[in-house]
């Protein structure tokens, strides 16, 4: 049995019943842990110190760009690979400032793509980040780009950029260097000790160098325990249309989907215009 059983067992075979174990059902957050003396159970412990662990592993994990890849291309998607300045996961995690950059060879790659692009520009970008979870990359990307492509409407995709050692900010530079209007970074957020796969998703409108957290938009804890990736791209694609309709996106653009009766959509095919 789990810790969640066997103190569920404890209650049903007469021990004190504290309600917080029963709460335990629930939540994966660790409550009613139990006590042995004056300290935690064995069993209690061990979880703790696999749970972080599992945490540490995340971040150091690589992310495997290969499935990403063939995933988009069997979707039809175009693709770029990209690195930021950060050369290796020691430098990345010691210099944040370096993973906000791309280093030269991406730079000229995004600059090349576009120089040679026919057609307009393209209204939305998505960057698929490892950031701290190249799990949730690996895991989440491909359902949450499935569940979010039907209700984009009209909107002209860019190639889907996968960048290693990325923090938010650098799909900032690649949306500029890609003259696109939108960016949406899908990265893999800080690893946390019953989550070391978390997706979040940063919308910014206009995107270029320099712009900042209070001009993006975050939808968090996109997995299957968490936010589901249906309602995790409908609250997206709302966003997406609100910063078309009013020309930003962050605090300026107020998130108003839970009002929405679900799979209420406009009449294009893109999710209704939130308020003003």
């Amino acid at each position: 049995m789990t810790s969640n059983e066997d103190q569920d067992g404890a209650i049903a075979r007469g021990a004190r019943d504290d309600p917080w174990t029963r709460l335990r059902r629930f939540t994966p957050a660790r409550i009613a842990l139990g006590r042995a003396g004056g300290s935690l159970p064995t069993r209690a412990l061990l979880e703790f110190g696999a749970a972080h662990a599992g945490a540490r592993d995340a971040v150091h994990h690589p992310l495997d760009a290969g499935p990403l890849l063939e995933g988009l291309a069997a979707r039809g998607l175009g693709q770029l690979s990209v690195a930021s300045a950060a050369g290796d996961r020691p430098t990345y995690l010691c210099r944040p400032d370096l993973g906000r950059r791309l280093d030269q060879d991406s730079s000229a790659s995004l600059e090349a793509w576009r120089a040679a692009s026919d057609g307009d520009p393209p209204d939305l970008v998505l960057v698929l980040a490892d950031g701290l979870s190249a799990l949730a990359i690996e895991r989440h990307a491909l359902p949450l780009i499935d569940a979010l492509l039907p209700v984009l409407g009209d909107l002209r995709l860019g190639p889907v950029v996968v960048a290693r050692q990325a923090r938010v900010a650098l799909g900032d530079e690649v949306g500029a260097l890609l003259a696109a209007r939108q960016v949406v970074v899908l990265i893999g957020e800080r690893p946390g000790l019953s989550s070391p796969d978390s997706l979040g998703l940063y919308l910014t409108h206009a995107p270029r160098p320099g712009r900042t957290d209070a001009e993006r938009n975050c939808i968090s804890n996109v997995r299957p325990e968490g936010l589901a990736y249906v309602d995790a791209a409908r609250r997206l694609a709302f966003l997406i249309r609100g910063a078309r309709e009013l020309g930003v996106s962050g605090i300026a653009l107020k998130d108003d989907s839970a009002t929405l009766p679900v799979g209420q959509v406009g009449s294009d095919g893109d999710p209704a215009k939130p308020a003003d």
